[in-house]
């Protein structure tokens, strides 16, 4: 089965995966995490769970500056991601990747609603809406980086561009070099947005948002879309391929709008619930609770492991690994022990990001535990902390309760390779002993 996987299956994988598309996506919505994390700081600060100490910042008019640090940051993921997407794909192209950026945000401006109603009925233009610049706009952002990205690459590519005469600087001849693509792209833009507003009363953003990201949102919300997630990451681990950054890079986008709906729903002065239209599944569910420690929660592994084990080797190993694990780095252990390509451990490598998953939404769903609002940690966040930063004493006993899990769920697969690995150590101690003889 394994040998038919990789001969098979693995190749077809890494070869999605290896696309400048998804390569693209994955490196380009990268360039969103600083925003996003330095961003966290101030809703933190804006929101501090002390009473005392969050009025008298709001009396100071301290929370207002914090709101707009904050707003200036995490309102502005969806520009972030178009520019970094574009960008990067143009990049992988072989091509000057800065005019595709920007030819890629105008594009994302002019296809989304410029103006807002009222309550009285007037009618406010020439805004930019900051509901279409984060999570609401995100897959919007996703594709027309994607396709601005490869349509001015593609006129590069065709030496259908200005060409200045030797001499002239570096600056002005990609500048003139992205003229043609530019004009192109923003005229047939612009008359996707004439077709989508006059003849259908709604713009392209607006679309895609209904018919692409509320059905996706839906589907990544789904308790069977959230236990598809978890699973791939691992079985992929177990054949060598990187999982996470597999899995992490596709739904990435996704994930980050979900937060930032969430987060969306508490700036309107709403309960973050699931009635009220709140994600379950978002970036802190999969990076807390299924990444942490590493994937495939090695936590219980590596505690076994320092604790419990009798042969040297395997000892030797927990202590190396322990303190990576408490910075969420596993691949120490993965190759180590190793994890990948072991048959043994398979099982609860794979099972126990499900069984988090599992335990986690029911979690949430039934308000044991709150949705995750817009705090985003550094993915090397120890665990416990990181719950409790993202959401409170609740959800950091919560990562606890999954560790005790992880350690039983491992227990009885990683106490064969310990016996085994002691008879091994034995068996070569004796054989020693006999040659000295």
């Amino acid at each position: 089965m394994g040998e038919w996987f990789n001969k098979n299956v693995i190749p077809k994988i890494l070869a999605f995966v290896n696309t400048k598309a998804v390569q693209a996506i994955k490196d380009g919505m990268v360039y969103t995490m600083p925003l996003l994390i330095v961003g966290s700081i101030f809703l933190i600060l804006a929101n501090l769970p002390i009473k005392a100490a969050a009025d008298a910042l709001a009396n100071a008019g301290i929370t207002n500056i914090f709101n707009q640090a904050y707003g200036a940051t995490f309102s502005i993921s969806a520009i972030i991601a178009v520019v970094g997407i574009s960008y990067t794909y143009a990049k992988l192209e072989g091509q000057e990747p800065l005019s595709g950026a920007m030819i890629a945000l105008a594009v994302f401006f002019l296809l989304q609603p410029s103006s807002i109603t009222s309550e009285n009925g007037d009618i406010v233009g020439n805004i930019i809406q900051k509901d279409w610049t984060a999570g609401k706009g995100m897959i919007g952002a996703i594709l027309i980086g994607l396709i601005v990205g490869w349509a001015y690459s593609w006129f590069l590519k065709k030496n259908i561009k200005i060409k200045m005469p030797e001499g002239v600087p570096t600056g002005v001849a990609n500048a003139f070099s992205g003229l043609i693509p530019a004009v192109v792209i923003v005229v047939v833009a612009t008359i996707i947005h004439g077709i989508f507003s006059i003849g259908l009363h709604t713009t392209a953003i607006e679309l895609i948002y209904k018919v692409i990201q509320i059905p996706l949102q839906g589907m990544t919300d789904s308790l069977g879309g959230a236990i598809l997630m978890c699973f791939a990451g691992p079985f992929l681990w177990i054949f060598g391929v990187h999982g996470s950054t597999i899995v992490g890079g596709i739904m990435s986008g996704l994930l980050q709008a979900n937060s930032l709906e969430n987060q969306a729903i508490l700036d309107k002065g709403m309960e973050l619930t699931v009635a009220n239209g709140g994600h379950i599944v978002t970036a802190q569910f999969y990076d807390q609770f299924i990444n942490v420690t590493g994937a495939g929660l090695t936590i219980g592994l590596v505690i076994y492991l320092v604790a419990f084990a009798k042969s040297k080797q395997l000892k030797t190993l927990g202590n190396l690994e322990l303190v990576p694990a408490l910075f969420n780095i596993n691949e120490p252990i993965l190759f180590g022990l190793p994890v990948v390509m072991n048959p043994m451990l398979a099982v609860p490598f794979i099972a126990m990001p499900v069984i988090s998953c599992v335990i986690q939404y029911a979690a949430l769903a039934t308000g044991l535990c709150p949705l995750y609002g817009g705090v985003m940690v550094p993915w090397t966040c120890p665990p416990i902390i990181s719950g409790f930063l993202v959401g409170g004493w609740r959800s950091a006993l919560l990562q606890l309760v999954i560790f005790i899990i992880s350690f039983f769920v491992y227990m009885p697969f990683v106490r064969r390779l310990d016996k085994d690995a002691l008879v091994a150590e034995q068996n070569a101690a004796a054989n020693a002993d006999d040659d000295d003889w």
